[in-house]
């Protein structure tokens, strides 16, 4: 004897009843069948929602009245032959009358009790689980209809009636023992009482009338099909990543079931459980699919972690004050208060100091749980030694489980590391002494990025998923998306990185793809975007709220850089080349340092000096390390270093300047460059990461370009400028070549001051053989004293400079 179970979905219409039939068709040979069927999908909603709408006194329910027939009888037309049609139809129809008197007493009562309400939802199994029975004999011609309700019999607690296992299992056996039926098709989810009154054992309830039908007959399998492979590591539907579960034992998939994996109802398990009767979770729509098998056996496995499920919608309530502590009873009044209010508590912590206790329970309840609890702690209350009871909703308990937890050092530390990580805030910790489960109450906003994260910790083999909010996508923008669409593969097998582009913004478009963009098509995904916005950008970014994200600034907007905070404060790592940032005012550098230690989001802009070189991580592990810098000396603008190697008597400075520009070496406004500007952001943002406060108008900046060329307003205006002067550009050239130098434009930092300016560099200066568009640091410290550590390469360009970017990203992704 098998017991199958089929859900919802999987008799949603007459072309899933047809797979169901050939599963059942194939499971019959050789084996006898019991087979418990769902209503139809969303007829049960239909229902409820009829009978609250009559007794409101709305008679649009009597609309679903017609719905109702209408569904069933289309299914019928569909699925049964035209020699039995018309029997059924008269059949469904009288039941379908019956189902109209009782919302129509409801709409004239007014009123829906909890015993009339059974009887309304119960019409959902009972049309079509009849339905079901005369489509499976005309295949399978030995097979009956059994209605459950003459079976399984429950207490009168209506809604969700407790089953009397004693009687239900004599029952059971006494049908099945005596029936030579090969498939016998009952309803789910309905029973009755010793009036014979219908009920129901609650939503899901299917899942359970399947478990008693096989504890009863103790059969050797029990088998839901549903329309999953099986049970999951999470929630498919929010964590695309996760896996079905092979093998689980009872207690695990209790546990993941008591905590919302919805594909199997919790009650389920215990009557299968006492009888040690396996059960299969399998999908109707890939019936070759291995599914879930669940027994006592205990798999041997290299993860204890089986699972991560999540409840939602809970309500956090605290009493706490000093006139708890070793009061006895304090507790027991507690739980039976909320008992007496029918108030189930899903959660519960309480400090070994018993100054406070905490409950879990659901949203809905939270009011009336206030009420009734501070209404029993009164006396405490007025005396101001209880607290009034704290409530906190819209919160979601999450919970890793398996069996051997216990056997294993370190998990709760690495679950609670990895949402501390991403910024998701604990409210409550409660293990159980089996360590089969840990579970944690977090923001309701925070599930996905939660489940995601402990997804990825403990079943991806350590793979880190980034998720990356562009911003420019320009000259350096285009080199940084190719740069990670060519190593992407790469990235995922040897460093364990996952990079997806979440977002893309230009000045005039954006666009957004929450399962990640397909790079190859990039611009014209964007170009299809809608119209670039900040402020909607920032917006889309925080109510993602997606683990492991970085926004990465490639501007050179001074609107752009001033929003920093707002991403570091949602723990939204900041990657920039922007240099305006970390060159601002120093109490905004600081503010924004601070953020990042705060809400652990990174904050990296190692391209703002010497683009890919690694000055600044260099700089870094010198501080860290203990060194002090004393002095700095250094060639920071590969532009005009480009500039100054290739201004010729033949190549004139405008043109140089030009071609500077084409080759993407200058900022979009080169005057920046020329000014001297940039150089001096960069200097001072070298200071700034060597542990000196300064700010940008404490740098002497020796300008070389004449007034005219600084006051222009535009480039074009500028350029014609450089072309006016020329004359002032030929007699610098004319001079270093008198003095047997060349020219270059220096950064210096001596004894707390600094400087920027144009230079004669003699041949014996390790900065006169800096050839194109490279840079050179040379940092004097402590331990560098004589000879100074230099870094020198290429300091511009746009794919040096989206190296640079890549790599902080990959930094973020190796922590």
């Amino acid at each position: 004897m098998i017991t199958l179970k089929f859900g919802g979905t999987s008799v949603a219409n007459a072309q899933n009843i047809k797979l169901v039939i050939e599963i059942v068709n194939e499971k019959a040979k050789g084996n006898k069948l019991a087979v418990v069927a769902s209503a139809l999908n969303g007829v049960t909603d239909m229902l409820i929602n009829a009978s609250k709408k009559a007794a409101a006194k709305d008679e649009s329910y009597k609309i679903a009245i017609d719905e109702i027939k209408q569904k069933h009888f289309d299914t019928i037309t569909d699925l049964v032959d035209n020699s039995n049609q018309n029997q059924l139809l008269i059949k469904i129809n009288s039941q379908i009358n019956q189902l109209q008197t009782l919302l129509d007493g409801c709409f004239l009562l007014g009123e829906l009790s909890p015993r009339t309400a059974d009887a309304i939802a119960s019409f959902g199994e009972l049309l079509s689980s009849q339905i079901i029975a005369t489509a499976l004999q005309q295949t399978i011609p030995n097979s009956a209809f059994k209605d459950s309700r003459e079976l399984i019999k429950t207490n009168s607690n209506f809604g969700k009636a407790s089953v009397d296992f004693e009687l239900t299992n004599k029952l059971i056996a006494y049908y099945f023992g005596s029936n030579k039926s090969q498939v016998v098709l009952l309803p789910g989810f309905i029973a009755s009482d010793e009036h014979q009154n219908t009920t129901t054992l609650g939503r899901g309830g299917s899942d359970y009338t399947a478990a008693i039908i096989a504890n009863g007959t103790k059969s050797e399998a029990l088998e839901i099909w549903t329309d999953v492979n099986g049970m999951f590591t999470a929630n498919p539907k929010i964590v695309k990543q996760a896996q079905p579960i092979e093998f689980i034992s009872y207690q695990e998939a209790m546990e993941l079931s008591h905590f919302g994996a919805k594909v199997l109802y919790p009650p389920t398990i215990q009557p299968v459980f006492n009888s040690q009767i396996p059960i299969w979770i399998k999908n109707t729509f890939e019936s070759q699919a291995l599914g879930t098998y669940i027994s006592s056996e205990n798999k041997a496995s290299n993860n204890p972690i089986k699972g991560i499920s999540h409840i939602d919608k809970i309500a956090l309530l605290t009493l706490e004050g000093s006139g708890m502590i070793g009061v006895a009873g304090s507790s027991k009044r507690l739980f039976s208060v909320l008992s007496q209010n029918n108030i189930n508590v899903i959660f519960i912590t309480q400090a070994s100091s018993e100054h406070s206790i905490c409950i879990g329970i659901q949203n809905q309840d939270a009011d009336l749980a206030k009420k009734a609890i501070e209404t029993e702690f009164e006396l405490e209350i007025s005396q101001n030694k209880i607290d009034p009871c704290l409530v906190e909703k819209d919160l979601c308990i999450v919970a890793l489980v398996g069996e051997n937890m216990k056997n294993h050092q370190g998990l709760s530390g690495k679950m609670f590391s990895t949402l501390g990580k991403n910024n998701v805030n604990i409210r409550a910790i409660a293990q159980g002494a089996s360590e089969r489960n840990i579970s944690v109450v977090i923001n309701e906003n925070d599930v996905k990025k939660a489940l995601n994260t402990l997804h990825e910790r403990f079943f991806e083999d350590n793979t880190k998923q980034l998720n990356l909010f562009v911003m420019g996508v320009g000259n350096v923008g285009e080199k940084f998306i190719d740069q990670i669409n060519q190593q992407k593969k790469f990235l995922k097998e040897n460093l364990k990185i996952n990079v997806r582009v979440i977002a893309l913004s230009n000045s005039r478009k954006m666009f957004f793809d929450e399962d990640g963009m397909n790079l190859k098509d990039w611009k014209s995904i964007i170009e299809n975007g809608e119209n670039a916005n900040v402020s909607e950008f920032i917006t889309k970014a925080k109510s993602l709220n997606l683990r492991n994200s970085i926004f990465v600034d490639i501007t050179a907007n001074h609107d752009i850089a001033s929003i920093y905070d707002q991403f570091l404060k949602q723990n939204i790592a900041v990657v920039t080349c922007n240099k305006i940032a970390c060159s601002s005012k120093f109490e905004n550098y600081k503010y924004l340092k601070s953020l990042s230690r705060k809400y652990n989001a990174p904050f990296l802009f190692e391209t703002n000096v010497g683009a890919g070189l690694p000055i600044i991580d260099t700089l870094k592990h010198l501080i860290a390390s203990g060194d002090k810098v004393n002095r700095i000396n250094a060639v920071l603008s590969g532009s005009l270093n480009f500039i100054f190697n290739n201004f010729s008597d033949s190549y004139n400075f405008h043109d140089v300047v030009k071609e500077a520009g084409v080759q993407g070496f200058t900022e979009p406004d080169p005057k920046i460059d020329l000014s001297g500007v940039d150089v001096a952001r960069k200097i001072l943002i070298l200071i700034r990461e060597s542990g000196y406060e300064m700010e940008m108008e404490h740098i002497e900046n020796n300008c070389f370009l004449p007034q005219e060329c600084m006051e222009t307003t535009n480039n074009e205006d500028f350029f014609k400028s450089l072309t006016k002067h020329s004359n002032h550009f030929e007699n610098l050239l004319a001079e270093a070549k008198a003095k047997d130098s060349r020219l270059k434009f220096v950064a210096s930092f001596d004894n707390g001051k600094a400087s920027v300016s144009l230079q004669f560099i003699p041949k014996e200066s390790p900065f006169y053989n800096l050839e194109g568009k490279d840079n050179i640091v040379e940092f004097y410290t402590d331990r560098y004293i004589d000879q100074p550590l230099i870094i020198k390469g290429a300091g511009a360009g746009a794919a040096v400079t989206a190296s640079g970017i890549f790599a902080d990203v990959i930094r973020i992704g190796n922590v």
